[in-house]
């Protein structure tokens, strides 16, 4: 019998996507981080309008092990990092599988510009060059890497002001269709300071109530990671996820609870920062595949 050929044109990658792997956790052991391990399976996730969690058993497999991995900074750990498997119902396409690969990392005691320097540095080390190819294009990656704000994009990208929108719904659309588009290919970029509607676990900017300190992530025109300046105000915190979930009811999903454990033990969680980043796609770019199915031993429709 011949082995499967879909697999063994793939063993390259794959040993290359293992000293990636490798790389990632050298990186921030040298730094000081404990590499954690949470659950992948929980009672629930954090409420998001337009991420739906997938049934295990009455709970729920992981869409971020974010909220484990805060109630460990509450609990007084310093610096941590997790490279895990997460799980969205009903994403699947070029960039998108349903089970993907996530890197998280949380630091106390900073906000959402070292999260910047984290990825400069981490990007750094693993191409170990000024620059990398990818689809033919050449990505320059000295720093620092350009940082504009939300409000800034849509000045520059958009044909509405981000001050004319006040649905989440057309903002999404508007970042999709207008703004990522429009960002450069040939060097990363922070896209920073959403709209406090695009923001539920992220702190208020000090000098502008109306933003939060959230930080994405861009390469190649590839959101590749979204971080923040964590809320730590337990209060505001369920107020948003109250709010959060009516409107995910009133779009007609499932109801789900609020995650009690971590509105709890929130309050003992004083300043810090955390981003998660797609690892997946982050060897997308590295190994110079155009899809996430070249980068991963299984897609789902060779299960």
């Amino acid at each position: 019998m011949e082995p499967n050929w879909q697999l063994a044109r793939k063993r390259s990658t794959i040993e290359h996507r293992a000293r990636i792997l490798h790389q990632i956790r050298a990186f921030f052991i040298d730094r000081g981080f404990i590499e954690v391990e949470t659950p992948a399976r929980i009672p629930v996730n954090a409420p998001e309008l337009h991420i739906d969690a997938i049934l295990s058993d009455g709970w729920y497999l992981q869409t971020s092990p974010e909220l484990c991995m805060k109630r460990l900074l509450a609990a007084g750990y310093d610096n941590i990092f997790q490279i895990c498997h997460c799980w969205r119902a009903e994403e699947r396409g070029p960039r998108h599988l349903p089970e993907y690969t996530m890197l998280e990392w949380y630091r106390r005691n900073c906000d959402y510009h070292q999260l910047m320097h984290d990825c400069e540095g981490l990007i750094h080390h693993l191409v170990g060059h000024k620059t990398f190819i990818w689809q033919e294009q050449e990505i320059d990656i000295s720093t620092p890497w350009p940082r504009i704000t939300v409000e800034q994009a849509f000045s520059q990208h958009s044909s509405t002001l981000l001050s004319q929108i006040t649905g989440e719904k057309k903002f999404s659309e508007l970042i999709s269709n207008e703004i990522e588009p429009a960002l450069p290919r040939n060097k990363p970029l922070f896209l920073t300071d959403y709209p406090a509607i695009q923001g539920s676990l992220a702190r208020p900017k000090s000098d502008d109530s109306g933003c939060v300190e959230r930080v994405e992530l861009y390469i190649a025109g590839l959101e590749l990671a979204n971080g923040f300046t964590e809320l730590t105000d337990a209060t505001e915190q369920r107020r948003r996820f109250e709010k959060e979930e009516k409107q995910r009811q009133s779009t007609g999903k499932t109801p789900c609870p609020l995650p009690e454990k971590y509105l709890e033990e929130l309050g003992a969680l004083t300043n810090a920062a955390g981003i998660a980043l797609g690892v997946d796609r982050l060897i997308m770019l590295l190994c110079n595949k155009p899809t996430i199915d070249e980068v991963v031993c299984f897609t789902p429709e060779q299960l």
